[in-house]
């Protein structure tokens, strides 16, 4: 295919376009030596990786592991102010090394700006960055399968959409590729634009998916997860719905569970829809055709798949599917109290949704991992933590007892990361290790937002995860980090794929 470049440069004051050197040398073994976790990425702010609504940031392609991020924030800034970069890094597994950073677009505070990658069936890289209620930049590599030494590897392609938040992209059947996205702002439809020339058109469906205040419910929401069928002739999508009231008024923010009124960070339920990519049909989890935009009186007779009675989550779940290409779902969800939350394997079952309880979580935000081994066992990669990470203030004493502050950096979760599995489809977990990188090096840090290392088509990569971490609560030190399993010569095990 012919592509003509446009070649697009900004000017960064006191930023080379190679200013912010990749971490390399950082290296923590895991069991004995066989992994290895090693940071990539330095000046990260929160969501310096994303959370599950905006994926994903890597792409394996030839050997190589292509990654994005946004770092380089600037040191002694505080971290909700601090602008930081969309950046690209390739490594290699074979020689476990990463390449330069090449940095991709001018620094902003939005955290919603972080980058997504993609690969088309020409193997040229896609990058869209500076999505929030915006069209954002979609760049495409002049090269196949190389993010080059700078920007002028790469050509600003054409316009996705006219506003977009959160996106998170696809390989589809067809030789097609999808980004879903929200349309506008909080209370804004959800949709997706389809391309069939690798980028350079896009279309998308008559309606949107989901609109949830479109029939009464005034400033009603949602935050959605999604996933495509192995075939890509499919997606499915799990959401949570919330009052997102700017008013704060707390007649209409009271949760009668717990007695209070609440924060708008409270997110209720679990709904299910599949799209067939094909005829953009919507049905629920029943099979029933849907009208679309569902709205949310509609999602609640409909597209319900848990009731969870006032108790509420943050970041909505992770989606895996099952040997029989059904989809089942991690999600975080608060218990007792407004402070103590629990992890949830949920499932069909028999006919009717199941959830188990995994083990207890320190945050309402924290971003897991769930997958499926071909054996059929179920890998959990779960972020924990000694009672609630506060976001204000401090716990502990000053003097000659420890002191452990908390920032803005904790406002949406972190912690330790522990895989649990399950040998018996979900109806049992143990705990099998932790997975964190040497403490000798990272002492007092905690991460969140584990994701798996995926192929063009969607296919998880055996033997990687990619996380971010700090330590510092209140400034832009966060690194992001690459856990790889294996050996020099055999880069990808152990880990599962998720069929």
């Amino acid at each position: 295919m012919l592509r003509t470049p446009t070649i697009v440069f900004f000017l960064l004051p006191g930023i080379s376009l190679c200013a912010v050197d990749a971490v390399v040398g950082a290296d923590s073994p895991v069991n004995g030596g066989k992994a290895r976790i090693q940071a990539f990425g330095e000046g990260g702010s929160i969501k310096m990786l994303y959370d599950r609504r905006q994926r994903p940031q890597s792409v394996y392609l030839n050997g190589k592991v292509h990654i994005v991020f946004k770092g380089g924030g600037k040191a002694g800034t505080p971290a909700k102010s601090a602008k930081t970069i969309p950046m690209a890094i390739t490594y290699d597994p074979t020689t476990r090394k990463f390449s330069d950073v090449v940095t991709l677009g001018p620094a902003h505070k939005d955290h919603h700006y972080a980058p997504v990658i993609w690969a088309d069936e020409d193997n040229f890289l896609h990058v869209l960055y500076g999505c929030h209620r915006k069209p954002g930049t979609h760049l495409i590599s002049k090269r196949p399968a190389d993010i080059g030494a700078g920007l002028d590897a790469w050509w600003k392609a054409p316009q996705i959409a006219k506003g977009i938040s959160y996106p998170t992209a696809f390989r589809i059947s067809g030789d097609r590729e999808l980004v879903y996205y929200r349309t506008d702002g909080h209370s804004s439809s959800w949709t997706y634009r389809i391309s069939e020339d690798n980028g350079e058109t896009w279309t998308g469906p008559a309606q949107d998916v989901t609109d949830m205040d479109i029939a009464g419910r005034l400033e009603w929401s949602s935050y959605q997860s999604k996933l495509t069928s192995a075939d890509g002739r499919f997606l499915h999508v799990v959401f949570t719905s919330y009052d997102d009231v700017k008013s704060n008024d707390p007649k209409r923010l009271y949760n009668a569970r717990y007695d209070q009124p609440v924060r708008n960070d409270w997110k209720y339920n679990l709904y299910y829809v599949k799209i067939d990519l094909e005829t953009h049909a919507v049905s629920n989890f029943d099979g029933t055709r849907m009208k679309t935009p569902i709205d949310a009186d509609t999602a609640d007779a409909t597209c319900r798949i848990w009731n969870t009675e006032g108790r509420g989550a943050g970041v909505p779940p992770t989606i895996m599917l099952d040997e029989n290409g059904a989809p089942a779902f991690l999600h975080v969800l608060s218990e007792d109290t407004l402070e103590d939350h629990r992890y949830y394997y949920v499932r069909r079952a028999n006919g009717a949704w199941k959830q188990t309880p995994i083990t207890h979580s320190n945050h309402q935000w924290n971003s897991c991992h769930l997958s499926r081994d071909n054996e059929g066992t179920l890998h959990a990669y779960l972020i924990v933590g000694d009672g609630y990470l506060e976001t204000q203030g401090f716990t502990g004493e000053t003097g000659t007892e420890s002191r452990k502050e908390y920032g803005y950096m904790d406002k949406h979760g972190g912690g330790l990361i522990e895989e649990w599995t399950s040998s018996d489809q979900g109806n049992t977990w143990q705990k099998q290790r932790d997975l964190i990188p040497d403490t000798s090096q990272y002492p007092g840090w905690i991460y969140n937002n584990i994701q798996p290392v995926r192929r063009p088509d969607g296919s998880i990569v055996d033997g990687m995860l990619l996380f971010y971490g700090w330590n510092d609560h209140n400034v832009p030190k966060a690194r992001a980090f690459l856990l790889h399993e294996g050996t020099m010569l055999d880069p990808v095990e152990s880990i599962p794929t998720n069929n």
